[in-house]
């Protein structure tokens, strides 16, 4: 144990010293000297505005500049860092009205540059720096015409300087969105500069890095993130874009990968009219992105009833969906939330079943509690999770496998079933669950089977169902079930054989929000057999 703890601390002072050693580096003169090597490039392509409509959020009321203009704006260091990195990211220019100031926009962007013409760690991030660059050569009506001789000099030196350094650093991302964000901007430098040498063939190179490394065999996320496939297709489309209006030639792999999520898009959230609180998703709006894919001439259709690990069984009225998938690699799993076998129903647009969400700030108690299996509409076993996390890098320590799964879809019947192995190794059981789906009848019937192994250990387990906090529930007199109220839509949980009641919880789909909600759970003790939990859900006529 000692010598553990004294490599640890050996490990974190060799880390302390390396850091502390590059960030003199980067702020020495040498560096400075090494990334001002600029070509003596102008900006020659200067892309559409509106083609950043799929991922800035406009605001409806344009603003003036002249309302924001602050000589001493860059001086002030006393901003929240969330602040701070919106005003230095520059993404407010995009809400700005065409009319405003070019003068008093060009003079806010050289006080910057007077600023902050050298590396400082602060407003240099990987991130910030990638999406101030994207956002002053696409905002070039204010930011760049009509501009001095002398000002549009200093406005392409500092854009090629940065994007220098950029290229030094983005290796060392341990954020892969900091990546995707950041190849953007270098391949959107290369276009604009017309600088495909130094710029545009590395842009393109790690562009392949990225997906190589990032996707599955099936062009799915490996981190099994809905969110992230949909931040991944918005930037592809965005480069896609950019190579189209410029007219220079789009590389095969990156159609092929847009084709391939698109699929996915297509299957897990357009057509689907809730989000699906699935692994680091929450409740999201895509109408926007949708207008944005139309009107660019993206048609994704998709007949897929299986992707990134996740059935998709619907019709016209009904939405079952079940993550049927196991666990991801540890370094993509930061954001995965440890809900095997959890499912979602929808009926007539309305959420009936649902998870609870996912709160995103990793250094919040309820990010880790909002990934906990009792966070999900699935088994829990001893109030412990199918999965546990490093609590140091919040990545999976221990994960789970989809041992066998089976899938049929048919007009008058539904059937999915899987089973994974997360309460094997700790209390010799396997959880394997089916849902049946009877169309005509409007009817779910659920079984989920405790499947004895030899290392077997009796242990309390529940099994929850979680509802929308708008949701109304009351038990019946007998006990026996439970009816449920969604927006005048009446249904009826039941399970024989087994105690079922209602509890408080909280709801994490609204991002970096809780509110309470309420659950269905079935509650019991694993015997030393194979046991069958069976529970129906019935619309009311």
């Amino acid at each position: 144990m000692f010598l553990k703890d004294s490599l640890s601390y050996f490990v974190q002072f060799f880390f302390f010293i390396f850091n502390q050693a590059k960030n003199f580096y980067l702020s020495s003169k040498i560096y400075n000297k090494k990334i001002s090597k600029v070509p003596n490039k102008i900006l020659e392509y200067k892309p559409s505005a509106n083609l950043l409509d799929c991922l800035v959020k406009y605001e409806k009321k344009k603003i003036k500049i002249e309302d924001l203009y602050l000589s001493s704006i860059w001086k002030n260091k006393d901003l929240p860092k969330k602040d701070h990195k919106n005003l230095h990211s520059f993404f407010w220019l995009f809400s700005l009205d065409l009319k405003s100031s070019k003068k008093i926009t060009q003079s806010v962007v050289l006080n910057w540059i007077e600023e902050n013409d050298n590396y400082n760690k602060k407003n240099w991030e990987n991130d910030i720096l990638s999406k101030r660059i994207i956002a002053w050569i696409s905002n070039s009506k204010l930011t760049y015409e009509d501009g001095s001789a002398l000002y549009k000099n200093k406005f392409n030196t500092i854009i090629q300087k940065q994007i220098n350094h950029l290229i030094n650093e983005i290796e060392t991302s341990k954020r892969i969105d900091d990546k995707i964000i950041g190849c953007a901007a270098i391949v959107l430098t290369g276009l604009s500069f017309k600088e495909k040498e130094k710029y545009l063939n590395f842009g393109f190179s790690l562009l392949k890095k990225i997906i190589n490394f990032s996707f599955d065999n099936q062009n799915f996320p490996k981190s099994r993130n809905i969110n992230q496939l949909i931040f991944y297709l918005k930037h592809f489309v965005l480069i896609r874009e950019w190579l189209k209006e410029s007219q220079n030639e789009i590389p095969e792999y990156l159609d092929e990968i847009i084709f391939y999520l698109g699929k996915s898009y297509s299957c897990l959230c357009q057509g689907i009219k809730k989000s699906i609180l699935f692994n680091g998703n929450h409740e999201t709006e895509n109408k926007d992105f949708d207008q944005y894919l139309e009107k660019h001439g993206y048609k994704f259709k998709s007949n897929l009833i299986e992707t990134g690990g996740y059935a998709i069984f619907k019709n016209k009225k009904n939405n079952l969906i079940m993550d049927i998938g196991s666990s991801p690699e540890k370094k993509f799993s930061k954001d995965y939330q440890f809900g095997a076998l959890s499912f979602e129903i929808i009926s007539n647009g309305k959420k009936l079943i649902c998870n609870s969400g996912y709160f995103q700030k990793t250094k919040h108690k309820l990010n880790k509690i909002s990934r906990s299996t009792a966070n999900h509409s699935t088994l829990i076993i001893d109030n412990n999770s199918s999965c546990t996390i490093n609590s140091t890098n919040l990545e999976i320590e221990t994960g789970l496998k989809i041992i066998k799964k089976n899938l049929v879809m048919e007009k008058k019947y539904w059937n999915i079933s899987a089973s994974h192995d997360g309460y094997n190794k700790k209390y010799g059981v396997i959880h394997e669950r089916q849902i049946e789906f009877f169309p005509e009848n409007n009817k779910f019937i659920g079984h989920d089977k405790l499947l004895k192994k030899k290392n077997f250990k009796s242990s309390n387990f529940e099994i929850r169902f979680h509802l929308k906090p708008s949701t109304k529930i009351i038990k019946t007199q007998d006990e026996k079930s439970i009816l449920i109220d969604i927006e005048n839509e009446g249904w009826k949980f039941s399970s024989e054989g087994y105690k079922i009641d209602i509890e408080t919880g909280l709801y994490f789909g609204k991002k970096n929000s809780f509110t309470e909600n309420q659950n269905i759970f079935i509650s019991g003790i694993t015997k030393n057999e194979n046991q069958i939990i069976k529970w129906e859900l019935e619309k009311l006529a």
